[in-house]
């Protein structure tokens, strides 16, 4: 009876080992959506489909990329979170709707700490901070030294509440003291047109947007917000060398599925979305647009995300950072 009783829980044992390598196997079974919450033509929007074919031939399913703009990439994060579980929605987010939102929105449906689980990291991006060819700022200390001696400060503008522009000029301002103003605009480009016409006084912005202009000598680059200089401006300096210690923000893409999704689905993706990162096209393509691959675990992206969750309740506490 004892020998029977074994042979029936190593049979049942067995059959749900197969029944989980099965469906491991037979997963996508059916195309898959990656959510963007911002418009085509966008960095998020150009980077989903730069790894649309490089998927599909690794899932061996079509990838579909779904565009819901608005609410600063909220809308996306509603219509994930209520996905179905089966690893065939997921979403694309950056800082913004992954970490920022939870503590400038006074009330959010949903909360993504909770909502998501992490596949992984797809790209990290330092910003530079430029300011106008007229600007009398050589520096970025001599930058922060005219914002204290100005009366009011000076402004710096955004691609709009809770972006990455705007948390890096908000750590600027509690790290160095300096008064700073944040200006938001809708989008990248009306506040470059109005940093251009000097009626703002820096922006930190991404490198694809600001090396045309630092080419032309439109713009002065001052440092850049990342812990390391990069290739493309290799005599300018770190904002923690321009004497900002401990400084660091990027901004970043990355996936996230429906909390709930089997952990051997997560890896699948993960697998899938890390040799699309590897592609030597994709990896070029990167390039140009001033970005790197990280292609990280789900483990460890996961454990950036509560470290930056940690970090942007301090600073929002701290800053009064809000949307308004």
């Amino acid at each position: 009876m004892k020998t029977r009783h074994i042979r029936i829980v190593l049979s049942c044992a067995l059959l749900s080992l197969t029944t989980t390598l099965t469906q491991a196997a037979e997963f996508p079974s059916m195309p898959v959506r990656i959510v963007v919450g911002y418009a085509t033509g966008g960095a998020s929007d150009i980077v989903a489909r730069l790894l649309q074919p490089e998927l599909q031939q690794r899932l061996g399913q079509p990838v579909i990329i779904d565009n819901r703009p608005g609410a600063n990439g909220n809308i996306a994060n509603e219509v994930v979170a209520r996905a179905e579980t089966d690893g065939h929605t997921l979403l694309l987010g950056n800082p913004g709707p992954l970490v920022m939102n939870s503590f400038l929105y006074k009330q959010q449906l949903i909360d993504p700490a909770k909502a998501f689980v992490p596949v992984t990291q797809l790209t990290e991006s330092p910003m530079v901070v430029v300011v106008p060819a007229a600007s009398p700022a050589r520096s970025l200390q001599e930058l922060l030294d005219l914002a204290k001696q100005k009366s009011g400060g000076l402004s710096y503008g955004s691609a709009g509440n809770g972006s990455s522009m705007h948390l890096a000029g908000a750590t600027l301002q509690m790290r160095s003291g300096a008064p700073l103003v944040h200006v938001p605009y809708k989008g990248t480009g009306p506040a470059m047109t109005d940093l251009l016409a000097g009626t703002l006084d820096f922006m930190p912005d991404s490198r694809s947007t600001t090396m045309p202009f630092i080419r032309d000598g439109r713009l002065r680059p001052l440092a850049v917000t990342g812990a390391q200089r990069v290739a493309d401006l290799p005599d300018v300096p770190t904002v923690a060398e321009a004497g900002v210690p401990g400084f660091k923000v990027t901004t970043w893409l990355g996936i996230v599925a429906p909390a709930g999704t089997p952990s051997e689905r997560v890896q699948r993706l993960y697998e899938a979305f890390r040799a699309a990162l590897q592609a030597p096209a994709v990896k070029a393509r990167l390039e140009e647009l001033g970005t790197y691959p990280v292609g990280s675990t789900p483990k460890a992206f996961a454990q950036a995300l509560d470290s930056e969750r940690q970090e942007a309740r301090q600073l929002v506490q701290k800053t009064g950072m809000k949307i308004e």
